[in-house]
């Protein structure tokens, strides 16, 4: 899949997995202002819809670069590794382990003593891990170790998934 333009370019910021998020906010909000449809709303129909995608193009950056994981995707993709919709299966066993730990952990949160204290800790240990596991994908994308980077963000993928899966535990036992 061919990108027309680059994220990181487009918010004239240099490719890299740390980032500068109220600089990336900052210019987010001025090309909002600048590509904004209103001030458009003279002109042809044409010129109307190529703002209407460029104002598309800026969100989808802003998104992309925003998230963690996703812009660790995306600059895996400025290096020709695709891994959205990936099946690829990981043969890391010691981790794939710990996973099957954690997901028992998150099972057991439900009928802990203090639920509550449970989902605290276990998010605290889920962030540390990722946090872990995103310094491990920066150093091997800052050497170019492409393959290795493509491995963690398959693995991120799956904190990922267990945050996601503690947040609608955490809704379903406060009750939000």
């Amino acid at each position: 899949m061919e990108y027309a333009m680059n994220y990181f370019e487009l918010f004239s910021l240099s490719p890299s997995f740390q980032l500068d998020l109220q600089g990336l906010a900052q210019s987010y909000r001025e090309l909002q202002q600048q590509y904004h449809p209103d001030n458009f709303a003279a002109d042809n129909q044409d010129n109307q819809a190529a703002v209407m995608q460029k104002a598309a193009q800026i969100n989808d950056a802003y998104q992309t670069l925003k998230d963690p994981l996703a812009r660790a995707q995306y600059l895996l993709r400025l290096q020709g590794i695709d891994l959205s919709g990936e099946q690829q299966t990981i043969n890391d066993i010691d981790f794939l382990m710990s996973q099957m730990a954690l997901r028992e952990q998150l099972a057991e949160i439900e009928n802990a003593a203090d639920p509550e204290q449970a989902i605290d800790d276990f998010s605290t240990l889920l962030k540390q891990q990722r946090s872990d596991l995103s310094s491990s994908f920066e150093k091997a994308y800052n050497e170019q170790n492409f393959d290795l980077a493509a491995d963690h963000v398959r693995k991120l993928k799956f904190y990922a998934r267990l945050q996601q899966q503690l947040q609608q535990l955490e809704e379903k036992i406060l009750d939000y």
